[in-house]
């Protein structure tokens, strides 16, 4: 299963970030590796432009939400049809910050993925537990609730991002023990064929060891993904 490494740069970036894509890729020789899968999920200004800059050199691009109608009268909204039109192949759903910030609902979250696949991309849909609900001894429960609200029932493609809520921007990491059990159960709880990407403070020093665990099949990057040189760091360390 080819590795997906994939960048989240929530709300950062403007039209002169095209140049820190340019460099990366520069960093690669003129193309991303074929042996693993590279994406960027800029803000939805920059989806465009990257998506016309970029397509030719083996960097995928993504969105970071998504309205679960394809179009209406939703005001500052994106629909996964928007995402497509503009180049996108990926859109992340469900991500812990949007959980919390907006209240999104599993049902709200499954519906987003379903619209992805209405409009040709992967939802990248995002699962994972606080710190109060680890410390309870609930993370399997949690995450195993938003996978069954969460995932669409006739979803033949998507990908799944396991982000443990209290490592995210923390620089905390759960153990490796911690992380392949979670993976475990999420494969136990989806399929074989899915990518299951690890999501929490993931950086150059820690992402060969993280990558290396069963079942963690890429990682999504969060902060790291926004300098070239760490998130090319992060991409080789999966080769």
């Amino acid at each position: 299963m080819k590795p997906l490494i994939a960048g989240n740069w929530k709300m950062n970036g403007l039209c002169g970030s095209v140049r820190e894509i340019e460099k990366l890729i520069g960093l690669f020789d003129g193309a991303a590796p074929d042996d693993v899968e590279v994406l960027v999920c800029p803000p939805a200004t920059l989806v465009g432009l990257f998506a016309t800059e970029f397509s030719d050199e083996g960097v995928g691009v993504g969105g970071q939400d998504c309205h679960q109608n394809a179009s209406g009268a939703h005001t500052g909204d994106i629909s996964a049809e928007m995402l497509a039109d503009a180049g996108a192949a990926y859109v992340i759903v469900g991500h812990s910050e949007r959980r919390a910030d907006h209240r999104e609902t599993d049902a709200e979250v499954q519906a987003k993925a379903g619209a992805a696949r209405r409009a040709g991309l992967v939802p990248i849909i995002c699962v994972g537990e606080t710190e109060s609900e680890r410390k309870a001894g609930r993370e399997l429960e949690i995450v195993g609730a938003q996978l069954a609200g969460s995932i669409p029932a006739d979803a033949e493609e998507f990908v799944i991002a396991y982000e443990p809520v209290w490592a995210i921007g923390t620089g905390l990491t759960p153990t490796l023990d911690d992380i392949a059990a979670m993976h475990d159960f999420i494969r136990a709880k989806t399929r074989k064929d899915i990518r299951i990407l690890y999501g929490g403070s993931v950086k150059p020093g820690n992402a060969r060891e993280i990558l290396s665990v069963q079942n963690v099949n890429g990682a999504l990057v969060g902060g790291a993904s926004l300098k070239a040189e760490d998130f090319a760091a992060i991409v080789k360390a999966a080769l």
